[in-house]
């Protein structure tokens, strides 16, 4: 697949900034890209040199590890090595696990809620002591992420991109799963127009985490992709009977099981902090609004994020702004959301950026990206709902680009779902 593949063709009415139209003294809008993230890239190289100094990050003053989210995996994983996977979803007795081989306590607790082929994914780095299998969780997915986001912007312009988005700083510390999402989805979304049944493997593989996947499948469907469609389920069967061989019975029912808590846990009780919950029922609910209240603004929101989606799925825009929107959705239909997830929005913001160098750049889209940029970097500062504020900057900014392919609906052009025509990835 080339890296310059995702061209989009104009839509009828657009006034648009030309490609060509730079401003004496001024840096080309490819190069503008690339300096802004190397810029940030090397500031979070600073920002994260110092966290080790002073004993913020990978181990405290003491040398001891200091021990993240990534504990999740590591417990999950320590369960079914133990021959216990069932435990990996009754996180006290988890987390003891994880206490008894570190050789020492450590506060909060990290409950995990994904299906059981999660437990495939984590056994291999349950195999490692904590920080080499934190350090080798890093350098597989971090690359994974940089090279899916290189596809859609192409060349060095992509990783530098990559490299300066905020969401993706604060995924690292956590040593969160943002990165392997956004290889899983946004690589998904890449390669559809040319190899549909790689996209539908990719988008199986995303099924352990199956809240970002719920407005794929009524993208698909829209799109007519039958081959993705199928090849994703397929993979899912076949993680799912992959699991079942390895751990049994119990441990989809311990999964099923835990689903309750979970929801009582996050949902309910809030006890995850509702301002730090990246959705519009946190924000909801962070303000005291109440849980039916919560809801039904959420469900408000997602239905219209949905909506969208599908129509423009249905539509002849360009690939690349149907991917921005579908990704865009995803992340505005889950109620389940943090900080971490929102280096996802790599994907939308490279596809609109990708748009605009080929098509030239609305007025006001720079603007729209330092907005949705600054939101996600002032977040350590401000931990509220700045990850929503950024995927609804970036919702808009997609709205208006898609507006004309949607109301005027432009001529067909002669391409299958499954084929791509101009509008494809080439």
């Amino acid at each position: 697949m080339s890296t310059d593949a995702v061209p989009g063709a104009a839509a009828p009415g657009r006034a648009a900034i030309p490609p060509a139209a730079v401003a004496p003294g001024t840096l080309p809008p490819r190069r503008l890209i690339a300096v802004v993230g190397l810029s940030l890239a090397l500031g979070y190289a600073v920002l994260l040199a110092g966290s080790v100094l002073r004993g913020e990050w990978l181990v405290d003053a003491t040398g001891r590890p200091i021990v993240n989210d990534f504990v999740t995996m590591w417990s999950a994983g320590l369960t079914a090595l133990n021959g216990t996977p069932t435990l990996a979803w009754n996180w006290p007795a988890a987390k003891a696990l994880a206490v008894a081989t570190l050789g020492g306590p450590f506060p909060d607790g990290y409950p995990i809620f994904y299906p059981p082929h999660f437990l495939l994914l984590a056994m291999p780095f349950a195999m490692l002591p904590w920080l080499p299998a934190m350090a080798a969780w890093i350098a597989l997915t971090a690359p994974l992420y940089v090279l899916t986001i290189r596809a859609i912007l192409g060349g060095w312009t992509g990783v530098l991109f990559a490299l300066g988005v905020p969401a993706a700083l604060w995924n690292l510390t956590a040593a969160q799963n943002g990165f392997l999402n956004t290889a899983l989805l946004g690589g998904a979304l890449v390669v559809l127009p040319r190899r549909p049944v790689a996209a539908g493997v990719l988008l199986g593989l995303l099924t352990y985490k199956p809240h970002l996947g719920l407005l794929i499948p009524l993208a698909l469907l829209a799109g007519g992709h039958w081959r993705t469609m199928a090849a994703a389920a397929a993979t899912t069967l076949a993680l799912a009977a992959a699991a079942w061989l390895a751990f049994g019975t119990p441990a989809f029912v311990a999964f099923v099981e835990a689903m309750p808590g979970a929801r009582e846990t996050f949902l309910v009780l809030g006890l995850g902090n509702w301002w730090k919950l990246q959705t519009v029922f946190g924000l909801v609910r962070a303000f005291g609004g109440s849980e039916a209240l919560g809801w039904t603004l959420h469900g408000i929101v997602a239905l219209a994020a949905a909506g969208c989606v599908v129509l423009l799925w249905r539509s002849r825009a360009p690939h690349a702004l149907k991917a921005a929107a579908l990704v865009t959705g995803a992340l505005l239909v889950t109620p389940y959301g943090y900080i971490y997830d929102m280096t996802l929005l790599a994907v939308p913001a490279a596809f609109l950026l990708r748009l605009g160098l080929d098509e030239g750049f609305l007025p006001d889209e720079p603007l729209g990206f330092a907005v949705a940029g600054g939101f996600l970097l002032a977040y350590p500062l401000c931990p509220v709902q700045l990850g929503l504020a950024a995927t609804l900057t970036i919702a808009l900014m997609i709205a208006r680009r898609a507006a004309p392919w949607v109301v005027s609906r432009p001529p067909p052009v002669a391409a299958t779902a499954d084929r791509p025509g101009p509008a494809g990835c080439r």
